[in-house]
């Protein structure tokens, strides 16, 4: 199997299991995907921001995991990292889209709900990925990558994206 393809189906596989899982398969187990019914028109322009947290974040999510098929020629996956550091597309503005992206995509979903728990929940899921960045992936990765990565690291922020997209040298 061709190497683009072989991480392809990587991809697919653990985007099912992985953010399936935390932005699906949990979400569910804890709301049914209910929506909670509120009677005041306070909740209305929360809806809609959640819908547009869940578009946004799918969009981001998708385009993320077909850079690292395309650019990095592997998947996200610890078990089958890419073999170049993924830098283009979101991540000229940020170091970690995937995981903002899964953090968009449950409070999206609590506020289109009405399920204030879903927050409570994205918030554990966000500091727990934030102790796996700076606890294991960005060790790892600097190892791997060494100057390349250093010199990204440096220039593109880890949580809140840049103006401008970063140019590499």
């Amino acid at each position: 199997m061709h190497r683009t393809a072989a991480a392809a189906v990587g991809s697919t596989i653990f985007f099912a299991l992985a953010p399936g899982t935390l932005a699906g398969l949990i979400p569910w187990w804890l709301t049914g995907w209910h929506l909670r019914h509120t009677e005041t028109a306070a909740w209305i322009p929360l809806r809609v921001l959640g819908g547009a947290l869940i578009a946004a974040g799918l969009l981001v999510l998708v385009a993320a995991f077909g850079r690292f098929v395309t650019e990095g020629i592997g998947t996200p996956a610890p078990v089958a990292p890419p073999e170049h550091l993924v830098v283009g597309g979101f991540y000229r503005y940020v170091r970690n889209p995937i995981y903002l992206a899964l953090t968009a995509l449950i409070v999206g979903q609590g506020l289109l709900l009405g399920q204030l728990g879903l927050i409570r929940y994205a918030a554990i899921v966000a500091a727990w990925l934030v102790a796996w960045v700076y606890g294991l992936e960005e060790p790892e990765l600097r190892d791997r990558f060494g100057a390349e990565y250093t010199e990204y690291h440096r220039a593109v922020p880890g949580w809140w994206p840049r103006r401008r997209p970063w140019q590499p040298r």
